[in-house]
Formats: C-alpha cells, structure tokens, sequence
C-alpha cells in the first residue's frame, strides 16, 4: 500500500471516530401506561402507572443527552406526557402538550426523541391531558453537568428525587367531571411526598451531605418543605446554580423544583421531613422520615412547625433566591453570551389572571381569554398551513378589563427579541405562571399594580433564570425572555384546574427562515390528528 494512502485512510479514519465521539449519548426508555389500584391515603383509587410504578420513574441524564422515550398508551383514552422545563430546543412538536403534539390513542404508542441542549438542573414530567395529572404519571427529570464542567459544590453522598403535591381521594375523573360540569373543585384531601401520604423514608449516613431535587407536582396549593433540626442550602432552582443561602424551610409554589443540599450532622436518630400547605385557612401537613443509618431512636417531639398565611415572608424569601454568577453553566464559555440587563426589551406584555362564569359555568381567563382547544394542535396546523385552526393575535398584550369570553388564544412574538412580561394577579390567591421551551429572568415581583416606575426596582445583575414563578396575591411579577427558542410554546397557570379551564395560551414564537439552525421539521413518526389526519409528515 502505498505510504500516501496509508496516512490519508489513517486521517479519514480519525475524523470518523472524532465524530463519533463527538455525538451526544443516547438513553433509551421503554413505558407502558397503565391504570393501576393505588393507596396514598389509604383508600384504594385508579392510579396512572408507569411500567407500574406510581410516581413514575425517574430519568437521569447528562446534558446534550438525547433521550428515547418510547411511551405505550394501554389506557382507555388518549394521552400525553410533558417534560416541566425541557426547553425542546427548536423542537416545540415534542413538547407533548396538545398545542404542539397530537395525543397517543389508546392502545398506539409514541416515541418522544428529545434532546436537554445546553441543560442541567431538576425538573419533571407529567400527563398533560384531560386531568391525567391528578391520577400520578409524573416523575422526576434530571440533567447531570457533563463530567468536565465544575459544580460549584463537592458531590454529595447521594441524590434523592422528593415529588410533593396535594392530593384528592376521588379518582382524577370524577374531578374532572365537576370540572366539566362547571363547578370548582374541594379542597384537596392531603398531600404527598414520593406518592406516599405519610412514611416516604430518605436514609442517610452522619457526617456525610445530600441533594434533595424538591418538585411540587401538585394541583394548587404552594407547600412549604422543612426537615427537623437540619439547614437546607439552596443550590439549584429549575437549571440554574443559585447563591447558596440557608434556609429552615422552603416555600415551593406549583410546578416549581428546587435543589438543597442537607448535612446529616445531628445526632444519630429519625428526623421528621415535613410538608404542609401555605396561604390556606386549612393546613394540610404531611411527614416523611430522615433516616441515619446508625439512628438508634424514631422521630420524636412536636412535628416542627412553618409559616402558614405569610406573604411577606414568602416573598422575601423569593427575593433572596439568586444566580450564582461564579458558577458555570451546562457549557464553560456559552457563545453569544450576554448580560439579561443591558439588553433593552422592545416589547412589554401585561397579563392579568381572572376567573368568572360563562355560558353558566366556571371558567379561568388571561386577559380575559378563556383557552378552548381547537380541534387540531396549532403547531401541527400551522405545519401544514391549515386555515382556521387558530388566529394569531387572539389574545391582547395587556388586559382588557372586560368579561370572560372563550377562544383558541395564540400570542405572535418575533424571534431573537428581547421582551418583558408583567404578571398581574388582582385575585386574593397566590398564582404560580410556567413558560415551556424557555427559561426567564424573574427581575421583579411586589405588592400592588405594576406600572413602569417599578422598573427602578428591578434586580439587573443576579435575577435567577428559571421556568416558573409565583406572583403573590394582589401582585405583580415580572421577567424578562429572550426569544431564542422557535416555536409554539405554552403559557400557563401551574393551578391545574385553573389550566384544565381556559387560563393558558401559546406563545409563538415566529421567524420566516426554513433553515434547521432555526427549527427543526415535523418529526416524521409525528402522530396527526384532526384537519391533519391523511397528511404525511414528509412530502411522498
């Protein structure tokens, strides 16, 4: 063989396996969802199960994974899952809400293929339909920092998933049909830690430290965590690193995940972890068990108590949660990295939550849109240009101020703008707000309306980056998002009944140019249904 050759088959050898190597791991999941009989307070009910484990299980995953997740729907009815804070980079139809991706029916499966592009941090997934959520099918999601990208914290001796969330006795579809019929729902029944109304059991070993990932998967209420007699740091909020403050307890609102690490440096014996509701005439309170390893007595003494109705409190503690800005991200050197407050926005959209009665039956409103579904998901129907599915621009930048009315709401924002949105809550309870494909600055939040003088009070330096906040009763939050993310994007209160009734909306984030560093196509096993059923996903 002829020495040139040699060396050029040598070189073109080691390109291939450079890029090999250079391709992101794939993980792959197989689920099959089932109903099960499932007993978290202690009275049997129908349960959604995944490969028959209530909560489901988890997915660990290390940025720039590309997960496989083949999902069998052996329900009776249609179904989707959502990934609470997988941006879906460029990929809005695997979002697996119906705006975006048409259900798996009964009996069919669905692969998801998605990528956690440029992610780390603690999330979750959840069943995004018909009320599915108050049944189970949720589990944890997290993105591990790629080995050579520092932590700014020694790896703990172990890391432990913690779901909290109220709970109902009832089945999810008999709340779903008081939902329907136009009524409100009960107070929840109790609340639970890893599926469990009491006894959910963490172990540890003295000395040693541990990451507790805390998402409330619940349906309304914000819960307060706490463990006797241990600190917890604050270490994580939803992707991103945060100045490492200490606190006794915490204030998790709707759909929000947090990471604390807990120093098992108290005497060895069985310590209450305690859960209980927050701005309720009524708390509910749950416990579970912080267990040592050498622990030679069980939990003892009063269950320690936490803050009920405070909303100062509440929001003090929000404002002291804050970007570590020493701290690497997913990647050491982002391109195009820039400062959130040096940046003018050049739009500002106040929306403002309302509840009311149409057609004599409850419903929840942003701007006084009430959400209906179409019959076919925007982003399918915008794929293949189909006509009346939706109209952009059926929702307002700012609140009307008029009557409830129902309509299919779509929001037009331009791609790579920089925008302010103002949430306005004039209600007496505490919203919670979750913006899928993105994160966003959380640069403001106070009592009382909004105007642009509060913008003098806005942090510009350390805001934390995260995909979902709470505004507090009769307040105001305000965040500020780079548009860097095409597609149709779900906008929604975390209150899942208020959700289930109209107070969501989709963002859509538009730009005229085809090319795949924009948008991905329509991935070609897309499920279609509606005014899209007989099409094909790719031109034949």
């Amino acid at each position: 063989m002829r020495p040139g050759f040699s060396l050029f088959a040598a070189a073109v050898l080691a390109l291939l396996l450079a890029t090999v190597r250079a391709e992101s791991p794939y993980r792959f999941f197989t689920w099959n969802v089932t109903y099960g009989d499932i007993y978290p307070l202690g009275v049997r009910q129908q349960g959604i199960l995944i490969n028959g484990q209530f909560p489901g299980p988890d997915i660990h995953s290390v940025t720039n994974d590309n997960i496989i997740v083949n999902v069998f729907n052996s329900l009776n009815e249609p179904f989707l899952l959502s990934w609470n804070g997988i941006q879906q980079r460029r990929n809005s139809y695997e979002d697996g809400v119906f705006g975006t991706t048409c259900p798996i029916p009964p009996g069919k499966n669905f692969t998801y293929i998605l990528q956690v592009k440029d992610q780390i941090g603690s999330f979750y997934y959840y069943p995004s339909l018909a009320f599915h959520k108050a049944a189970g099918g949720f589990g944890g999601f997290r993105i591990l920092s790629r080995p050579l990208i520092p932590v700014p914290f020694p790896e703990p001796a172990g890391d432990y998933t913690v779901l909290i969330g109220d709970w109902y006795k009832a089945n999810h579809t008999n709340l779903r049909a008081v939902l329907d019929g136009g009524k409100t729902l009960p107070f929840p029944d109790g609340i639970l830690i890893n599926g469990r109304g009491s006894g959910a059991t963490f172990n540890v070993q003295q000395g040693k430290t541990y990451r507790l990932r805390i998402s409330n998967v619940g349906l309304m209420n914000s819960l307060n965590f706490r463990i006797q007699g241990h600190k917890m740091v604050l270490v994580e909020v939803e992707g991103t690193h945060t100045l490492q403050n200490t606190y006794s307890s915490l204030d998790v609102h709707v759909g929000q995940s947090y990471s604390v690490l807990v120093t098992a440096d108290q005497p060895p014996q069985d310590y209450y972890v305690v859960v209980s509701s927050r701005f309720t005439s009524q708390v509910l309170t749950t416990t579970g068990i912080l267990r040592y390893s050498n622990s030679g007595k069980p939990v003892s003494g009063p269950i320690p108590g936490g803050p009920t109705i405070q909303v100062d409190w509440s929001l003090n503690q929000a404002r002291s949660i804050r970007t570590n800005l020493t701290a690497s991200g997913p990647r050491p050197n982002p391109q195009g990295s820039y400062h959130y407050g040096m940046i003018n926005t050049t739009r500002t959209i106040r929306l403002a939550n309302s509840a009311g009665i149409v057609n004599g039956k409850q419903r929840y409103a942003v701007n006084s849109v009430s959400f209906i579904a179409p019959d076919t998901p925007m982003k399918v129907a915008d794929y293949f240009k189909i006509p009346g599915v939706f109209r952009v621009g059926s929702i307002q930048d700012n609140p009307t101020g008029g009557g409830i009315y129902l309509d299919t709401s779509v929001m037009g924002v331009d791609y790579r703008t920089f925008i302010e949105i103002v949430f306005e809550n004039n209600e007496d309870i505490l919203q919670s707000w979750h913006l899928n494909g993105y994160s966003f600055f959380v640069v403001g939040m106070d009592g009382g309306q909004w105007s642009p003088a509060s913008r003098n009070e806005y942090n510009l330096r350390d805001a934390v980056s995260r995909c979902t906040t709470q505004v507090y009763p009769k307040s105001w939050t305000a965040i500020y998002i780079p548009l860097d993310n095409v597609g149709m994007w779900n906008l929604r209160s975390e209150f899942w009944a208020r959700q289930y009734l109209g107070q969501q909306f989709y963002l859509r984030v538009y730009t005229t140019s085809t090319s795949l560093r924009d948008e991905y196509p329509i991935p070609k096993n897309a499920l279609l249904c509606g005014r899209a059923s007989g099409r094909h996903t790719r031109p034949l």
